[in-house]
């Protein structure tokens, strides 16, 4: 099953994250890869206490404000790769590729690869795929799509992010 949180709103990967702590909980092997993050958040050091959770960053640093360069791109399809070998690799159940449609809209990787990838999905896996704009191509092929919508956000009020909330 293929599963998409996109949108505007907040809580997309925290909801990918929620699944992955049922699925754990329920004695599944979890593989999150993140694209375009390269910073410990803090989700990261209570992961790291969950035995059958493994979670790689696939960037650098978050440059939403910043444009990617030949090392983002590099770090991005390597990271492909990996969500690609961890959907093949009979040990996951569960693969989140968190942010990878931001990943897709910074061109960062190619579309084509990405639905390759998802074709190849065991009907015995889940694969959650996060993050805004996701593309029309993937949105037809995922079995549940949510989208998180933002109808008010107190970044407005001039609120910064707060650790353990937002990272």
């Amino acid at each position: 099953m293929i599963q998409v949180y996109t949108g505007n709103g907040k809580g997309k990967t925290t909801a990918a994250l929620g699944l992955a702590l049922r699925a754990a909980g329920a004695g599944f092997h979890v593989y999150i890869g993140q694209f375009a993050k390269g910073r410990l958040y803090s989700e990261l050091a209570a992961l790291k206490k969950i035995k059958n959770i493994k979670v790689e960053q696939f960037g650098r640093r978050c440059f939403i404000r910043l444009k990617p360069d030949a090392q983002d791109i590099e770090l991005a399809c390597a990271g492909l790769k990996k969500t690609e070998n961890a959907i093949l690799n009979k040990k996951y159940r569960l693969i989140i590729l968190d942010e990878v449609n931001i990943a897709l809209k910074l061109k960062l990787i190619n579309l084509r690869e990405v639905l390759a990838a998802l074709k190849s999905v065991p009907k015995s896996k889940e694969v959650v795929l996060t993050g805004r704009y996701a593309p029309l191509e993937i949105l037809k092929i995922a079995d549940l799509v949510s989208e998180v919508k933002e109808r008010k956000h107190y970044y407005k009020k001039g609120v910064k992010a707060r650790k353990g909330i937002e990272f």
